[in-house]
């Protein structure tokens, strides 16, 4: 009976039968896209194993905290380089199996390759090595994902797309945070580690993220498929010139003719993407110092500051998962601009206070703040530019939009890092000069910067509602 229904509304099953680019999209049910978004839950477990486990297992192998943004640069350098390139690329694939699936799969693998090798790190230059190859995966991944609804759902429901996006964020970073703490809490000692100091739970929770990668993605592209092209899009990819250097030329037409939604909304992702980076390098650490009193790394409160991190991040993770659903009938009245300056604007406030918490119980109320403003952050942006770009370069203009979310941590890791290689010196190292070293005090500039962006997306006033929004 379900798959009746389906053929009947044209929603596809393990095959392509749906209307072709340029006419009319089928209206998919809510549980189509969920499962053409499962992909996510892969890709994002991932990305909460890194937010979650990168940083202590550099201090694990030897890194000071002053490093850390700099160790990380490989996922901001992956995306800068990766996801336009990928993107320009993926709008002019047309073969058997579709324009962006070759793109999910190369991905899908290359990420799970890195998340079993990850745990298995020996050195610093092991760990930084599979950072890239894992990045690399991701940003393959991550960004054809992102054309994938544009191309395939209707303009109306592309609002419930994006937002089904950010809550399997939500649900998969949740779950990635939390299962290090399950795996204790099941009998594992948090303190029986390798010979290099890493946990075995991090090597545990890693192979999950490695098999998850891959499986959601094949299910997401076998349940819910692409669209086909018609003869008017094959011959338009076909007339297209080919190979790196067309693609590059594409970006840089791209850049040069960019939307003015597009644009202002550079100024917003400047201060957010600095917000939450160094939220995420640094949040471990300043929970180490408030709440278990080390900044020691190999100590066993250092391992509690971990695992309780874990736990505030699922928590925040589990909110943004409800607050993106909540977020739909909002988003219509209001508009995706000012619901989201409302967001950030909360986890803004949330950074601000959690430094000064000194009871692990307490924070999961700043945590709230820090959800509502994730779970916004990865739908509410691309409802604003999904409308405001053509269609036929979805691909490259949503690959330039990721280029300013890691511009931004570039930045960050140049500004506030230091990082000494004999030959090179890298870094202004603000943390230390400016900061104190103080890992509190950095997650306050961080909660300044989230206030800053609420302020600054409320120029974007292409995020705000018609006087007749559809319904």
């Amino acid at each position: 009976m379900d798959s009746a229904r389906n053929v009947a509304s044209g929603e596809a099953v393990g095959s392509v039968s749906c209307p072709a680019e340029g006419t009319a999209r089928p209206h998919l049910s809510l549980g189509r896209i969920l499962e053409m978004n499962l992909g996510f839950l892969g890709l994002q477990f991932s990305f909460g194993l890194q937010q979650g486990n990168m940083g202590p297992i550099y201090s694990y192998l030897g890194a000071n905290e002053a490093q850390l943004p700099l160790l990380w640069l490989a996922g901001p350098m992956t995306g800068l380089l990766v996801q336009p390139l990928i993107g320009a690329l993926s709008d002019r694939t047309d073969g058997r199996w579709g324009r962006r699936t070759p793109y999910f799969l190369v991905g899908a693998v290359l990420c799970a390759l890195g998340l079993m090798a990850m745990p298995l790190s020996s050195s610093l230059l092991m760990a930084t090595s599979l950072l890239w190859l894992l990045d690399a995966g991701n940003n393959i991944t991550m960004e054809p994902y992102r054309a994938y609804v544009s191309d395939r759902l209707a303009p109306a429901q592309r609002q419930v797309g994006f937002l089904a996006q950010s809550a399997f964020t939500g649900l998969a970073q949740m779950l990635a945070f939390l299962t290090p703490s399950l795996l204790v809490a099941l009998g594992m000692n948090r303190d029986w580690v390798d010979a290099h100091g890493i946990p075995y739970t991090v090597r545990v929770v890693f192979m999950v993220g490695a098999a998850l990668s891959l499986v959601t993605i094949v299910w997401s592209v076998r349940r819910v498929p692409e669209l086909p092209l018609t003869p008017a899009e094959r011959a338009r990819i076909a007339a297209a010139p080919r190979g790196l250097g067309a693609a590059l030329a594409e970006i840089v037409d791209a850049i040069a003719t960019m939307p003015a939604a597009m644009r202002k909304l550079g100024l917003m992702s400047l201060f957010q993407w600095s917000g939450m980076w160094g939220y995420w390098l640094y949040v471990t650490y300043a929970i180490g110092r408030g709440v278990y009193h080390t900044a020691d790394p190999h100590s066993s409160a250092f391992h509690s500051a971990v695992l309780t991190n874990g736990e505030i991040a699922a928590f925040y993770n589990g909110v943004a998962f409800v607050a993106a659903f909540a977020m739909v009938p909002l988003v219509r009245r209001i508009g995706p601009g000012p619901l989201h300056a409302l967001c950030l604007l909360a986890g803004g406030l949330g950074m601000l206070a959690l430094p000064h918490v000194t009871d692990k119980a307490w924070l999961f109320v700043p945590a709230v703040g820090v959800g509502l403003a994730w779970g916004s952050i990865m739908g509410n942006p691309y409802a604003i530019l999904s409308s405001s770009i053509p269609p036929e370069r979805t691909g490259v203009y949503m690959g330039i939009f990721n280029m300013m979310i890691v511009i931004p941590m570039v930045l960050f890791a140049l500004v506030t890092s230091e990082l000494d290689l004999g030959f090179l010196h890298l870094g202004l190292g603000l943390y230390e000069r400016a900061l104190g070293g103080d890992p509190g005090r950095m997650l306050s500039a961080c909660g300044a910067s989230l206030v800053l962006a609420a302020l600054s997306v409320l120029w974007v006033r292409e995020g705000r509602p018609s006087s007749s929004p559809a319904l």
